[in-house]
């Protein structure tokens, strides 16, 4: 059995050696996707919720991003849905940017703002949607054997999960990591509108690796800090002495 599939004309070591770039392109190509849905999550004030809404939301996004995959070669000819998942990314952008932060202490949080679990997943799914529109392109430019970048696409967004695991822990810990995603989700957003306009204004995928390194080099570069020692300080001025009885 093996070796018939290994003899037939659409499976060979061409075949073989293209699967670890895809990863690969599918590994690179999520970080700024990771940090963008971990970022998305904060809008839930609980990290269960949180981690809830990230699981959900990305077996929703696989089931869309598969759909992507099988019609692809549809949707390539319509720009339209490249221009409505740049119009969504940038909304996503303007929104975080121009609204009132929501002061938590260190870590104030600009993005949207979900009262409960549903509402975060469609975003979560609807947001890497958006991204995959970019991802399965460069895809179907490296191979035309879909169920290969089906293949891809699984390992792919399986890494997604754990880049996103990552990233909702470090956006806790780094003061200018959330704006570095979302300026990262401007910068993919941008890069669908311009194939919209003219496909000669599109960046290379090394001049965007390389910008997002950049990027994400500056949203690492300080740390919030700690905040259990000005807690301490301000339980222990608020707590008033005893007094102790007069005396008689």
């Amino acid at each position: 059995m093996l070796d018939q599939l290994l003899d037939s004309p659409n499976f060979g070591l061409d075949t073989l050696l293209l699967l670890p770039v895809l990863v690969a392109l599918e590994a690179v190509l999520s970080a700024d996707n990771a940090i963008a849905l971990a970022a998305l999550t904060q809008g839930l004030h609980d990290l269960s919720l949180q981690r809830r809404a990230l699981n959900i939301g990305l077996v929703l996004a696989y089931g869309l991003r598969m759909t992507l995959i099988l019609t692809a070669t549809w949707v390539v000819k319509f720009w339209q849905f490249e221009l409505a998942g740049a119009l969504y990314l940038l909304w996503l952008v303007i929104q975080y940017f121009t609204s009132k932060s929501d002061d938590n202490g260190q870590h104030p949080h600009h993005g949207p703002r979900f009262s409960s679990l549903w509402q975060a997943i469609p975003m979560i799914a609807v947001t890497d949607l958006a991204f995959s529109l970019d991802s399965v392109t460069t895809a179907i430019a490296v191979s035309q054997e879909t169920w290969l970048i089906l293949v891809g696409a699984t390992i792919g967004i399986i890494a997604l999960r754990f880049m996103a695991g990552l990233f909702m822990q470090w956006l806790q810990e780094f003061r200018y990591l959330e704006d570095a995603g979302y300026i990262t989700v401007a910068l993919v957003g941008l890069r669908l509108l311009a194939r919209v306009i003219n496909p000669a204004f599109v960046p290379s995928e090394w001049v965007m690796v390389s910008a997002i390194a950049l990027i994400f080099l500056w949203g690492f570069s300080q740390r919030n800090e700690p905040v259990t020692a000005s807690i301490f300080e301000d339980t222990t001025e608020a707590k008033a002495p005893e007094k102790e009885p007069a005396e008689r």
